[in-house]
C-alpha cells in the first residue's frame, strides 16, 4: 500500500509533530483540525515548501459523518489511508463530584468515539488489502490513573483496551494496532496548570525534563515503519521514566 497517513487533531501539539515527522519521512499526510484551521494551514504550507505531500481537512471526530467525509476526501486526494493515528483529544481537570454529564460524554465522544469512527472509516480498505497500521495516542494516566482527571484517564484507558483487543482481532489480516502513551509533554494542554508545577513535574521525571511533542512523534513514526512489522497490540510508553 502507498504511504498515506491520516492524523487526527494534528494542527497543534503532539498531532502537529506527528504529522510533520511522518510527512518528512515520506508519508502523504492529512492534517486534521476542528477549530484551528490557521495552524493546520500554516503547517501544511511549511511542509509543502519542503517538498512534502499534505492536505488539510476540518472535521470533528466525534461526528461520524464528518469523519467519513474526511476519509473520502483523503482517498480522492491521495488514495486509501494506510496509517491512521488517533490523536484528537480533549483534556482537563475536575473533582469527580463536579463532573457533569455533558463533560463526561464530550470527553468520551472525542477521545474514544473519535477513534472508533476513524478506525471504522479506514478499515474496509485495510481489510481488503490485508495491510495497514493504526496507532492510538493514549496517556500514562490511562495506565496509572490521575487524581482530578478521572474522565480523561478513563478515556485513555479505554483506548488501551481498544488497542489490545483490536490488535488480536486484526492480526490474522496483518493490520497492526499499537498505542503510544505519552507522559508529561510540553504542549498547550499544560497551560492550565500553575507554572510553578512544571519544574516539579520535570524533577519527578527520572530523565530530568518534560517530554516534547517530537519525542512522541518519533515513537509513532517507529511504530508505523517497517522496523515494527512484528509489533502489534503494544503500549509504548514515552514518559522519560515517569511511571517506572
Amino acid at each position: 500500500m502507498e504511504k498515506i497517513a491520516l492524523v487526527t487533531g494534528s494542527s497543534r501539539g503532539i498531532g502537529r509533530a506527528v504529522a510533520a515527522h511522518l510527512a518528512r519521512s515520506g508519508w502523504a499526510v492529512c492534517i486534521n483540525y476542528r477549530v484551528r484551521r490557521d495552524c493546520a494551514e500554516d503547517l501544511a504550507a511549511t511542509l509543502t515548501a519542503g517538498g512534502c505531500r499534505c492536505m488539510v481537512y476540518g472535521a470533528d471526530v466525534s461526528d461520524r459523518a464528518q469523519v467519513n467525509d474526511m476519509v473520502r476526501a483523503v482517498e480522492e486526494t491521495f488514495g486509501p489511508v494506510s496509517l491512521l493515528v488517533n490523536n484528537a483529544g480533549v483534556a482537563g481537570q475536575a473533582l469527580f463530584q463536579d463532573i457533569t454529564d455533558e463533560l463526561w460524554h464530550r470527553y468520551f465522544s472525542v477521545n474514544v468515539d473519535g477513534a472508533f469512527h476513524a478506525i471504522q472509516a479506514v478499515l474496509p480498505h485495510m481489510l481488503h488489502e490485508h495491510d495497514g497500521c493504526i496507532v492510538n495516542i493514549s496517556s500514562i494516566w490511562g495506565q496509572r490513573g490521575a487524581s482530578c482527571e478521572v474522565t480523561y484517564s478513563a478515556t485513555k484507558a479505554a483506548l488501551i483496551g481498544l488497542t489490545r483487543s483490536l490488535a488480536a482481532e486484526l492480526a490474522p489480516t496483518h493490520i497492526r494496532v499499537n498505542c503510544v502513551a505519552p507522559g508529561v509533554i510540553r504542549t498547550d494542554m499544560l497551560d492550565a496548570l500553575p507554572q510553578e508545577v512544571l519544574p516539579q513535574l520535570a524533577q519527578e521525571t527520572p530523565w530530568g525534563r518534560l517530554g516534547t511533542p517530537e519525542d512522541v512523534a518519533r515513537a509513532v513514526v517507529f511504530l508505523a515503519g517497517d522496523g515494527a512489522d512484528f509489533i502489534t497490540g503494544q503500549v509504548l510508553t514515552v514518559d522519560g521514566g515517569f511511571i517506572l
